[in-house]
């Protein structure tokens, strides 16, 4: 019998739909208030809405990061035409501290999934330097995050975590 596959993100898809295996060097803190981001756990919209803290653990400061958040799942999990939907990237983010210090490229955009389950996923790739991310999307629709890695020589991720969100429905009044 053959071994079922552990990691979460080759069980939630991330490995395959966004990105290629790879092997997770630097802790990768995202926390939405008071609550950490784990792999696969399930956030409502609402609890999202604010741009999340981000930690990376491990880095020094002469060191730089880019951090990518995705929707692979656009419009809908189930035909996702428009994979990926760029939801926020920060660039030249010093090691050892919060995202908030580095150069936010795409605003922050609210997860808001119409259709089904999304994953929402970040992905931390480590720059070769200063200011090297140049080649910068022209739009958040068909994102492609290995494509934006390859064409900035970025080399393959450190770190990646992601969640799932769908869409809230209204309390019924009964």
């Amino acid at each position: 019998m053959a071994k079922r596959p552990t990691d979460p993100l080759i069980v939630g898809r991330v490995i395959g739909d966004v990105l290629d295996s790879f092997t997770q060097t630097m802790k990768l803190c995202i926390k939405y208030g008071n609550k950490l981001v784990f792999n696969g756990y399930e956030f409502h919209p609402s609890a999202v809405t604010a741009r999340p803290k981000v930690e990376v653990q491990g880095g020094d400061l002469r060191t730089f990061y880019t951090l990518v958040m995705t929707d692979p799942d656009v419009p809908g999990p189930s035909d996702p035409y428009l994979r990926e939907h760029l939801q926020w990237l920060v660039t030249d983010i010093p090691g050892t501290t919060d995202a908030t210090f580095g150069n936010e490229v795409v605003s922050y955009e609210s997860p808001m999934p119409n259709i089904g389950i999304h994953r929402f996923v970040f992905v931390l790739f480590k720059q070769k330097g200063r200011q090297t991310v140049t080649n910068l999307p022209t739009s958040t629709d068909y994102f492609n995050t290995r494509r934006f890695a390859a064409n900035n020589d970025l080399g393959p991720p450190i770190a990646s975590v992601f969640f799932n969100a769908q869409r809230e429905t209204a309390a019924r009044n009964r």
